[in-house]
């Protein structure tokens, strides 16, 4: 049966995924429930690990498919707008990695935040944001989330509690713990999850932040997103301690296998829990990127296309998914297909959309800067020419 065409590149992913389901051959009831395990067992540090067992509905495994398809053909579609040199300067891609985006979502909610660093493209839609917004921003036009000045490592969407990627290696762990400072200072109800790779997790400041939390006992969740090479390096050739789940010592930890979106799920709803009682917690996401570590490295030089494609057809977390769909019988492979079919145009559209919208002008330069209206002054070299007052 073939799925009703609409146009959703302007709603969040959400949004998206529901409204192809009427168009499947099986209504979804709301009560049904689907019990799924985990691919592998929880590895605990000081605490005791979660259920594998997670409970998941045919709506919810229909969205994590559709959600995952969106992300995945959003970073390939990213990859030929980069060659092309549509998308200039850093560009870091997240195909591989998409489970995490997907299951920390289903696991929390808007209120709770989200900081990354560079790899930031699909938790931005995670967190809300359209197509549109992407790929405007990717391209550095006006209608991108940070009005086309931020580019591909600055993704930003306060209001949908994502706090930004962020260029700068391990930076965002201490503002993510400053984030957490204050949802405990304002006595909310909220976690912060503060993401960053293997090749940060020796970042004297995220020990810094840590050691602060765990004073504090701050609602923080660290998100070591080990996919397994940093900037061209292999994780044993760079930590002498490559188990980053243990790396807090004194904070507890969890290994998470972060290509099974229901994992990650129910490590995370696990993980606020705790943060909400008893202060922060380090999850390990073992994960793989497909893609080398930024557009301008090919990836295949430290390791062989063997295990690149291996881990592809062993452990690819949109696979998994398809997977569980086709054993509980709530779509056909065609329906499947069509719906990846129907992702493709509403990429293509949203591409064709964002290149209509125009470069920022020149004094955006000037603009979000400094705070608004504060008053600050430019001069001349010599001190004595007023060149222009700041807004």
């Amino acid at each position: 049966m073939a799925l009703i065409h609409r146009s959703s590149i302007l709603k969040p992913l959400s949004t998206a995924a529901a409204a192809s389901f009427p168009s499947l051959r099986r209504p979804f009831s709301s009560s049904d429930t689907i019990t799924v395990e985990t691919s592998i067992p929880f590895t605990a540090h000081n605490c005791d690990p979660p259920s594998r067992s997670v409970e998941t509905s045919p709506a919810e495994l229909m969205s994590f498919f559709r959600d995952m398809a969106t992300m995945r053909r959003m970073e390939i579609a990213a990859d030929s707008l980069y060659k092309a040199k549509l998308i200039r300067g850093f560009c870091h891609l997240y195909d591989g990695q998409e489970a995490v985006a997907v299951g920390m979502e289903a696991a929390i909610t808007r209120k709770d935040c989200i900081i990354t660093a560079y790899r930031d493209h699909c938790l931005f839609l995670g967190r809300g944001g359209t197509l549109v917004e992407a790929f405007s921003e990717l391209m550095g036009r006006q209608a991108g989330c940070s009005k086309g000045k931020g580019g591909s490592m600055h993704f930003y969407k306060k209001e949908g509690g994502f706090y930004g990627g962020h260029g700068i290696v391990g930076a965002q762990v201490p503002l993510g713990i400053g984030l957490a400072f204050a949802q405990k200072y304002s006595k909310e109800d909220h976690v912060t999850f503060a993401l960053y790779g293997d090749g940060a997790a020796n970042q004297g400041q995220l020990f810094e932040a840590l050691n602060m939390a765990a004073l504090w006992d701050l609602p923080a969740i660290l998100v070591c997103e080990n996919n397994h090479y940093g900037m061209g390096t292999a994780e044993w050739r760079a930590a002498k301690s490559p188990a980053y789940y243990k790396r807090g010592d004194y904070v507890p930890g969890l290994k998470v296998d972060g290509m099974d979106a229901f994992a990650v799920k129910q490590a995370c709803k696990f993980a606020k829990e705790h943060a909400l009682k008893n202060g922060p917690l380090i999850l390990e996401m073992d994960t793989y990127r497909y893609h080398g570590h930024s557009m301008s490295d090919p990836g295949s030089t430290y390791r062989t296309r063997d295990e690149i494609s291996g881990v592809r057809q062993e452990r690819d977390p949109l696979e998994r998914i398809r997977k569980l769909v086709l054993s509980h019988d709530l779509a056909t492979e065609k329906e499947l297909k069509d719906i990846e079919k129907e992702v493709r145009k509403e990429v293509d559209d949203a591409i064709a959309q964002a290149k209509e919208s125009p470069m920022p002008e020149p004094f955006e330069l000037f603009t979000n800067v400094y705070v608004k209206d504060f008053g600050v002054e430019s001069f001349g070299a010599d001190r004595k020419e007023l060149r222009a007052v700041l807004p």
